[in-house]
């Protein structure tokens, strides 16, 4: 009961931040207003569901380490994608093609900051926490990881390939981040710096979604298993492998915290 409610709950509040990621599109300032609404009031409604559904504080969710976490885990997210960009574009696979547009750059962050609160809140805040609890660890991992990247299928240039990569890098590694740390804040942090920076400063395509807005102008020649083609850097096999070792790294530190789920938990 508890899983249905949250996925009812949070996949409302997913479908209405990218209504109102849409209506704010091109307008900075009402991007970054929708968005910080978007993330605030998701954040409000799962600690209140979560407090009331399962009797207990949210850590996970914590405001006191909020700020710290979700800035260094940001950044993080950041570097990360900028290395893997780095990588395709050695491989011919990414080239900048001028400059962007600065308002650009921040429209792009407040829209990146709703979508990522709201996919995390969704699933690794309810699908794959309530899915561990019950069937443990493994999976829930891939059970969060396949949804999340058929997620990513109705975004308007996806392809299945693109899909598949979405569920082995970012699902699989979204997924590990959160177990190695029972903390929602370094996922929507590794999730926001890694978009924000795909789209945001690289102007590259996010997940199939059309057009790029950030502070430069990208192209992905070559071979699309290189660049990604038209799903952007996220179907590429470099971004899949770049994805899949940040995933194994987590789960090594789950590991030997003691922090794998091998069997279900009594219900709350």
């Amino acid at each position: 009961m508890r899983l249905l409610v949250m996925l009812v709950v949070f996949a409302v509040a997913l479908v209405a931040s990218a209504a109102l990621n849409q209506a704010a599109s091109g307008n900075f300032a009402l991007a970054l207003i929708c968005g910080g609404l978007t993330a605030t009031g998701g954040l409000l409604v799962y600690r209140w569901i979560v407090g009331k559904l399962e009797k207990r504080p949210v850590d996970e969710a914590a405001w006191s380490t909020l700020a710290p976490q979700v800035l260094r885990w940001t950044g993080a997210g950041i570097a990360l994608f900028a290395v893997t960009i780095g990588v395709i574009a050695l491989f011919g696979g990414y080239r900048m093609e001028g400059w962007g547009s600065f308002w650009a750059m921040l429209a792009t962050l407040g829209t990146m900051v709703g979508a990522a609160v709201a996919e995390e809140l969704l699933f690794r805040g309810a699908l794959f926490r309530l899915v561990e609890e019950w069937l443990g660890t493994w999976i829930a991992l891939a059970v969060s990881g396949v949804l999340f990247g058929a997620l990513h299928l109705l975004n308007p240039g996806a392809t299945l390939w693109g899909a598949l990569a979405i569920a082995a890098e970012a699902g699989l590694m979204l997924g590990a981040a959160y177990t190695a740390t029972r903390s929602l804040w370094v996922p929507i942090g590794l999730h926001l710096g890694w978009n924000f920076a795909e789209s945001g400063l690289f102007g590259a395509v996010v997940s199939g979604t059309s057009g790029t807005h950030g502070l430069l102008r990208g192209s992905a020649p070559g071979n699309a298993l290189i660049s990604g083609g038209s799903f952007g850097p996220e179907g590429s096999v470099l971004a899949i492998v770049v994805g899949v070792v940040v995933a194994a790294l987590f789960l090594r530190h789950a590991y030997r915290n003691g922090r794998i789920v091998r069997r279900a938990a009594s219900d709350r």
